[in-house]
């Protein structure tokens, strides 16, 4: 079938493609959102491999070759960083099988700029001041490597000429060789408890790059979370990826990692990553032509007598009391929070109107949407089939131009399927929608 071009960065089919071997990020001024520290790495048991190549990479896309990439380098260093993942282990910790994960965290993506891509590069609504001379500095056709210029104004405070400078829009700071080790369970277990995704890195792409998940950290008046894929769609690169912290991630898909993973759309989508509990993330695709399907629904606020809403056309004065259970009903609210006429302005200056859908609280999960079966997913956002048990799915959902669009979770989740543990990418159990603020001050 005919591969489908992504909302968020318009192209007929502009590709990121890898190199053959192989986070938006916390402004420098307050936003908390995107991070949380790695754990520690667990000591391993004496049985098992002991730590050895476990000799199949699997799906991860290993570095044998040495490859570097163009414009990342060491800090205080010349050296350009290693790219995607280093070395991919079985090992064995208190008698638990892990596969164990080694990378840098930086990609080695190429793109091609189509004219599509370039449209959406040129009609950013502050592109007079996004791009150091008002527009990009590429052409319809030219060919792009991951941190090369292509005429943003970026973070000088991170990013350096002929370092990573111009490649991501205002704000974010440039990645960083992070380095880490994710423990991933070899045989993952269904989760007893009710484990909530948090800030930070939820587990890796096959390339070693961080998974996060939908929260960017920002609550409006102490109750509504903001969506990272919505707010900060303006704040990731061309391949929708940026850094947080020095780490580059995803929140959703992106173009870069489907042809990373040859996935054309026309079968059963390839793994994209693993989350934290072991669980594969596969692509947006069930079967050649048919995309998964999100059972998360969107609250109707504008018709009055709909549950969801608030009694009121536009307003929203209550919350759902379970957004996992819409039988259970609506709270009220002390104050009201913002309507679906306001604006909402990103910490990089972007306004946005605040219609349903902008928020976390402006979901609930829809019981009979999964129970559908096929394709629908469930409320962690994946499902089983015969040939690969349980897993995740991306979801999207496509427009009638034929674009993907990023729908909610986005990856997995909101909570984790699978059981975590002390050795595990998140190793506690959190109950807070959002995963809280991450450790540390903000980055200077």
């Amino acid at each position: 079938m005919q591969v489908k071009e992504s909302l968020l960065f318009p192209r007929q089919r502009w590709r990121c493609a890898i190199l053959p071997v192989v986070i938006w990020t916390l402004f420098t001024t307050s936003l908390p959102g995107c991070d949380q520290d790695d754990p520690s790495p667990p000591p391993e048991d004496g049985s098992g491999d002991d730590g050895g190549d476990s000799g199949d990479s699997g799906p991860w896309i290993l570095n044998t070759t040495g490859a570097r990439a163009p414009y990342i380098y060491e800090t205080n260093s010349n050296a350009q960083v290693l790219v995607n993942v280093q070395s991919v282990e079985a090992v064995t910790v208190e008698n638990k099988r892990y596969t164990r994960v080694s990378a840098t965290g930086i990609p080695d993506y190429k793109i091609v700029i189509t004219g599509n891509l370039y449209d959406w590069l040129i009609n950013r609504p502050r592109a007079a001041t996004d791009f150091v001379g008002g527009n990009p500095t590429v052409q319809v056709g030219d060919n792009v490597l991951f941190g090369q210029d292509i005429g943003y104004s970026s973070n000088s405070r991170s990013c350096d000429t002929g370092a990573g400078y111009g490649f991501w829009p205002p704000g974010p700071v440039c990645p960083e060789n992070v380095s880490h080790q994710g423990y991933f369970p070899q045989e993952p277990e269904i989760s007893n408890e009710r484990c909530e995704s948090v800030l930070g890195a939820q587990g890796y792409w096959v390339n070693g790059t961080s998974i996060y998940q939908w929260s960017d950290g920002q609550i409006l008046d102490g109750t509504w979370h903001t969506l990272a894929p919505v707010a900060e769609v303006y704040d990731v690169d061309i391949c929708g990826g940026h850094a947080a912290r020095g780490e580059y991630h995803h929140h959703f898909y992106s173009d870069c990692l489907a042809d990373l993973v040859g996935d054309n759309g026309d079968s059963h989508s390839p793994i994209y990553g693993f989350t934290a509990d072991g669980y594969a993330i596969h692509g947006p695709w069930v079967a050649n032509g048919e995309l998964a399907k999100s059972s998360w629904a969107i609250r109707d606020y504008d018709d009055p007598d709909s549950p969801s809403g608030c009694g009121i056309a536009g307003e929203r004065r209550c919350l759902l009391i379970d957004e996992y259970d819409i039988n259970q009903g609506i709270a009220a609210l002390a104050s009201n929070g913002p309507s679906t006429s306001d604006t909402f302005t990103s910490l990089s200056g972007n306004i946005f109107i605040t219609e349903s859908g902008f928020f976390y609280e402006d979901y609930y999960w829809n019981q009979d949407l999964t129970a559908l079966g096929g394709a629908n997913l469930d409320q962690f956002n994946g499902h089983s089939d015969s040939e690969r048990g349980y897993h995740y799915h991306l979801t999207v959902t496509l427009n009638e131009a034929g674009q993907l669009i990023p729908a909610f979770p986005y990856t997995f989740g909101p909570r984790f399927y699978g059981k975590l543990d002390d050795q595990t990418i998140v190793s506690v159990c959190s109950d807070e929608v959002g995963g809280g603020a991450p450790p540390g001050p903000p980055p200077g």
